[in-house]
C-alpha cells in the first residue's frame, strides 16, 4: 500500500483494530503515571485513543505504532495538564464513538491494570510512590517513558517534541531525585541504581 494511496474506512477500521488496540494496556499504564489518578488516566487514554483513530491516515504503516501512539499520549497529557492549569476540566464525551464504547466495555478495572501499576502495588512503600509523585511533571513524564517503559531517547524526544539532550538531561535529574529522596530503598527496588546517566 503506498502513502499516497487511500484506504476505505473499513482497512482504516481493521488496522487500527489490529495495530492500536492491543496497547491500551501499556499507554494506560504509562497514563497512570502521569496523572497518578485512575480515571484521569482512563481518560487521558480515551482522549488519546480518539485523537490516534482520528489522525490514522497520517501514520506511515510499517513505522513504531508504540511510538507514534505515545507521542499522541503524551502530546495530550502535556495540553491537558496546561489547560487544567488554568481552568477547570469539561467532558467531551458527546464525541465518543460507539467502538470506543465497546473496547473500554472490554477492560474490567483489573484488565487495565498496566505491569507498571501493578509492580507499584506490589511495592510496600509509601515513599516510592511519594517521590516517584514527588517528580516535577517534565522530570517524572521522561522517567515513566525510559525507565518504565523502554524508550530510547531519541523515541522521548520525538515524543515531546524536545531536543535529545534535554530528555537526557531531564531523565539525569529526575534519576538524582529519585535517589536522593530514596537512597536505601531505591537501591533494594533496583530504581536508579548505578545507571550510566
Amino acid at each position: 500500500m503506498s502513502d499516497t494511496q487511500e484506504i476505505s474506512q473499513e482497512e482504516k477500521d481493521r488496522l487500527f483494530a489490529e495495530q492500536a488496540m492491543p496497547l491500551v494496556d501499556q499507554l494506560f499504564g504509562a497514563a497512570l503515571g502521569m496523572t497518578r489518578n485512575r480515571a484521569d488516566a482512563e481518560d487521558l487514554v480515551q482522549e488519546t485513543f480518539m485523537k490516534a483513530y482520528t489522525k490514522f491516515h497520517q501514520y506511515q504503516q510499517g513505522t513504531n505504532i508504540k511510538a507514534w501512539l505515545y507521542r499522541i499520549l503524551t502530546n495530550t497529557y502535556i495540553t491537558q495538564y496546561r489547560k487544567a492549569q488554568r481552568s477547570p476540566q469539561r467532558s467531551g464525551g458527546e464525541d465518543v464513538e460507539d467502538w470506543q464504547l465497546a473496547a473500554a466495555a472490554s477492560h474490567d478495572e483489573k484488565g487495565l491494570v498496566s505491569a507498571e501499576a501493578e509492580a507499584l502495588d506490589n511495592i510496600p512503600s509509601a515513599e516510592l510512590r511519594s517521590a516517584l509523585e514527588a517528580l516535577s511533571e517534565d522530570q517524572r513524564v521522561v522517567v515513566l517513558l525510559s525507565d518504565v517503559e523502554g524508550f530510547a531517547y531519541k523515541e522521548i524526544a520525538e515524543m515531546l517534541d524536545i531536543p535529545i539532550g534535554t530528555v537526557m538531561s531531564r531523565l539525569h535529574r529526575g534519576r538524582k531525585n529519585l535517589r536522593d529522596s530514596l537512597s536505601e530503598l531505591a537501591a533494594e527496588y533496583g530504581i536508579g541504581g548505578h545507571h550510566a546517566d
